[in-house]
């Protein structure tokens, strides 16, 4: 099967012209190497060698038939092709040779070509004098049209002026023109000189296309024609405008007009001059009142004009509801500006607050139905900035202070008037004393509470604050006249004559104001009372009960003065004097309501302790005796019990009471062994840690049989045991000063007497 020397040599330099084919020769034996193997290999396969090639040969023959067919193909194309490029080469060459004798045609005609140049120049002068020519009858006739364009501008036959108007503008700019692009501008002069009259012609049609402009609202309902005919015009100027621009070759003088944009400007200061730019108003309440209603009439009713009847009469991107409502929003916003420089009251700045935040955007302005959905200020923004909002806040929170101030000034001076009248103040229906007071304040702060919770919340709580600040002033300047009057009513007792019956209700009133100032505000998560507010009505309730403990100390006073005494040991009535007077004082302070009455009630009690153990520590009697100390026992006894059932009996619970201290101190007067008299101490201070050593001292000379000894040894236990005060400890023992012992005179570089 392999090649011979003779055909490997044969193939050697076809292999070197074609080593594709080779490549593909080899791949085609291996393939058919592989497949013969494959088929072959076994020796009973043989038997079917001769049906295997001869299918092979007919297919090779096949194979060869199609390539013979495809090569013949090829041939004939190429033979083909190769007589086209042969014709194509011989047209080439004859339409080289008809070149060729044109050009010599062409260098022969030069010389008489230079003859036709004078021709042309000629030419170009007589097409120019021909348009010279043609436009001379109009240009003659320029001063003649602009006295009739003038006169129908007189007659407002606007459409028509201006038709002879644009043709005398084309005719000047076009002259113009052909001088620019010719390089002769000193002729322009000349030529804008003697059309001069064009000027005055535009000036006097701006005029009244302007004038129309500023009357549109009026004119789209009396005369829509005339209206539409100045938009007709100022669309045919911006076309005009916009065609030049385009071009940009030449801008004759007064171009761009930009007479939309005039248009724009027109309505703008139009709107904003007959509504925004008034005089001097009436900085109070109802002067504002009366223009803000106006302007809400006023551009609500033009609003609707727009909508309906000017939108109709200009193009649709005019846009001319959007540009309304701008300029509505724009000037209201600066004008709202304006009327704040102003000095308003607080009516005012209320009204302005209300009109800006409330009534502006409401169903009764802009959010009006006939207003919508084409209307909408929405994303105008704010008519008033949160800045300008909050410092107008301010401003009114201020002017309400003011007011609350000289109302509660008022309020105060009436109700010290009332104190001076010869009768009793006004009751309710369960018999307390009272006054209007609480009423009158409460009111006023609540309402004007309210009227800020028709703005906005931030107003309403600056209100609110304010109200409570105000409120604990007006507290404290209530409690400083209290003070003063006590002081007045000290040095005559008899003015104001129903004192006590006034500072009972003054105490109801105190009460009052402390029950209904959480109610001040709306929101009931937002009434919490500040601990300065409760501390002034709570330092008013405390001067007011004090000055009633006065009041009754000094008719107590001749009375603790006879304590103690000889004349008291022996049974007087003195005691029962005091009763006397606290039940009167009782009945007093039944006029009050209860919380107030049980306090009076237990200031009373510890009032008459503390003066009454006062008194036993003033030093005016000693006992001489152990009979004497008996008699003081039992008088204490009598005293502390007596003492014990009136208050019980006017509702003072015994827990609540102080008279244990007597009772106590009893104990301490009836020991009979002096020698125990430590332990006895000792239970006394630590049931009343507020004793002092001088108490103590006191009251061992009361006994009037204590030794240097025991005292002393009472006083070291005592200092051997020093007491705390435990947390809600009434103390009785502090509020009482001994008396200082009075030392022996002694001379100057001598003994003591």
């Amino acid at each position: 099967m392999g090649m011979s020397a003779e055909d490997e040599r044969a193939a050697s330099p076809r292999d070197e012209e074609w080593p594709e084919a080779e490549k593909a020769e080899k791949l085609a034996r291996g393939a058919a190497l592989k497949w013969a193997s494959g088929v072959f290999y076994r020796p009973e396969k043989l038997e079917g060698l001769g049906h295997y090639r001869n299918r092979e040969t007919q297919r090779n023959s096949s194979i060869q038939s199609r390539l013979k067919s495809t090569v013949q193909s090829y041939l004939e194309g190429v033979s083909a092709g190769l007589e086209q490029l042969r014709s194509a080469a011989q047209e080439v060459q004859s339409v080289c040779q008809d070149l060729g004798a044109a050009r010599w045609a062409l260098l022969d005609s030069a010389d008489h070509f230079q003859g036709l140049q004078q021709m042309r120049t000629l030419v170009e002068k007589h097409v120019q004098l021909a348009s010279v020519v043609q436009v001379l009858p109009q240009i003659f006739s320029v001063h003649e049209v602009f006295s009739h364009t003038l006169q129908l501008l007189h007659g407002q036959r606007l459409l028509e002026a201006h038709v002879e108007l644009m043709m005398m503008e084309h005719l000047r700019d076009d002259i113009l023109c052909q001088l620019h692009l010719r390089g002769l501008s000193g002729a322009q002069t000349t030529v804008l000189s003697y059309f001069s009259g064009l000027q005055q012609l535009n000036e006097t049609l701006a005029k009244q296309l302007w004038a129309i402009v500023g009357s549109s609202l009026r004119l789209v309902h009396e005369d829509p024609v005339l209206f539409v005919t100045a938009v007709r015009i100022i669309e045919r100027e911006e076309k005009i405008d916009d065609t030049l621009l385009l071009e940009a070759t030449f801008l004759p003088p007064g171009r761009p007009k930009g007479w939309r944009q005039k248009f724009y400007q027109v309505l703008q200061d139009t709107i904003t001059g007959a509504h925004f730019h008034a005089v001097h108003m009436d900085a109070e309440g109802p002067g504002l009142a009366r223009h803000l209603a106006a302007l809400q009439r006023d551009i609500v009713s033009e609003l609707r004009v727009v909508k309906d009847l000017m939108v109709q009469c200009v193009p649709a991107h005019y846009n001319i509801l959007s540009v309304c409502t701008t300029t509505y929003h724009q000037g209201l916003t600066s004008h709202l500006q304006e009327i704040l420089r102003e000095d308003l009251d607080k009516q005012g700045l209320f009204l302005l607050l209300e009109w800006a935040l409330r009534v502006y955007q409401s169903p009764e302005m802009m959010g009006h139905p006939d207003l919508l959905p084409e209307v909408d200020v929405s994303a105008l923004g704010p008519l008033m900035s949160p800045e300008l909002v909050e410092q107008t806040e301010r401003r009114y929170v201020v002017k309400v202070k003011a007011s609350v101030l000289e109302w509660m000034q008022r309020t105060l001076e009436v109700e010290f008037k009332e104190w001076f009248r010869e009768e009793e103040p006004e009751t309710d229906h369960q018999g307390f004393f009272q006054s209007a007071l609480p009423v009158i304040v409460m009111q006023m702060l609540n309402e004007n509470i309210q009227v800020a919770s028709l703005i906005t919340d931030s107003l309403q709580q600056k209100v609110y604050n304010m109200a409570l600040e105000e409120l604990e002033a007006f507290l404290g300047r209530l409690r400083e006249a209290l003070v003063q009057c006590g002081k007045d009513h000290q040095q005559d007792r008899t003015v104001p004559k129903y004192y006590v019956s006034y500072l009972l209700a003054m105490l109801n009133n105190n009460l009052a104001l402390s029950t209904s100032v959480t109610s001040l505000h709306p929101d009931t998560a937002r009434r919490e009372v500040p601990a300065s507010l409760r501390a002034a009505l709570d330092r008013m309730q405390k001067k007011a009960c004090q000055l009633l403990l006065e009041e009754m100390l000094l008719d107590l006073q001749p009375l603790c003065l006879q304590l103690p005494s000889r004349k008291w040991l022996s049974g007087s009535q003195l005691v029962s004097s005091m009763c006397e007077v606290i039940d009167k004082y009782a009945k007093d302070f039944s006029r009050v309501r209860k919380p107030v009455f049980t306090l009076l009630l237990m200031e009373s009690e510890l009032l008459v302790v503390s003066q009454y153990l006062r008194a036993l520590m003033q030093k005016k009697m000693v006992c001489k005796s152990e009979e004497e100390r008996g008699q003081l026992c039992d008088r204490l006894l009598q005293d502390a019990t007596q003492l014990r059932e009136l208050f019980c009996g006017l509702g003072l619970d015994q827990s609540q009471q102080s008279l244990d201290a007597l009772f106590a101190l009893r104990e301490l007067i009836c020991l009979k062994d002096p020698a125990l008299l430590s332990l006895e101490v000792l239970g006394f201070i630590t049931k009343y840690p507020d004793v002092s050593d001088e108490h103590i001292s006191t009251l061992l000379d009361l006994r009037g049989d204590v030794s240097k000894e025991v005292r002393h040894v009472v006083l070291e236990m005592m200092a051997q045991h020093p007491q705390v005060l435990p947390e809600g400890y009434r103390p009785i023992f502090s509020t009482i000063l001994v008396p200082v012992p009075e030392l022996p005179f002694c001379l100057r570089k001598g003994k003591c007497a």
